[in-house]
């Protein structure tokens, strides 16, 4: 079943979470790859310090303050996508950056895997943009996500760099 966009306007680290063990979908050609989301990170919010809305709204990051269930997607490094779906309350720039899907661990791995670009930044996720999310009723429980600091934010101090922002499945396997 097509995840809809009001499965995402909620609270981010509860979205986060529920992402785990739902598929992100991607059509090439006629052909769909379907892969389980293993790892997340989310970012929450202007006061977030590792989120690119920390310091306001720029030409990056304006899907980070879109309406939820669309695609913020940008380059890192000058060489890697990555994909992230905004959450919450359109205004509110939040976002959960997809880290591992199947065996794939890694956003720049599975972005270039899923040939997954600045085409898809703004849009909506839905099966007409060729990239959405389904959930193939896979039931997660507590138990199963890991909690973690998030990767590669260490800019962001002592504190935000530190928060469990990250979450990724235990020791599930992946159908």
């Amino acid at each position: 079943m097509v995840i809809k966009p009001n499965f995402f306007n909620k609270n981010t680290l509860l979205v986060a979470k529920k992402l785990l063990g739902k598929y992100l979908v991607r059509r090439l050609g006629k052909k769909e790859i379907a892969l389980m989301i293993t790892e997340v990170e989310a970012y929450d919010g202007h006061k977030d310090k590792a989120s690119h809305a920390s310091r306001g709204k720029t030409k990056r990051n304006y899907p980070m303050f879109g309406p939820a269930g669309h695609f913020y997607v940008y380059l890192t490094y000058g060489m890697h996508w990555m994909l992230n779906i905004v959450t919450g309350e359109k205004d509110y720039p939040a976002a959960i950056l997809i880290r591992g899907v199947g065996n794939l661990n890694g956003p720049g791995k599975l972005t270039k895997f899923l040939k997954i670009d600045k085409r898809f930044n703004g849009k909506k996720a839905e099966k007409k943009t060729g990239l959405w999310f389904e959930d193939r009723g896979i039931k997660i429980k507590e138990r199963d996500i890991k909690k973690a600091p998030r990767i590669g934010v260490l800019y962001a101090g002592p504190i935000w760099s530190k928060k469990h922002y990250r979450f990724l499945l235990k020791n599930i396997k992946n159908p």
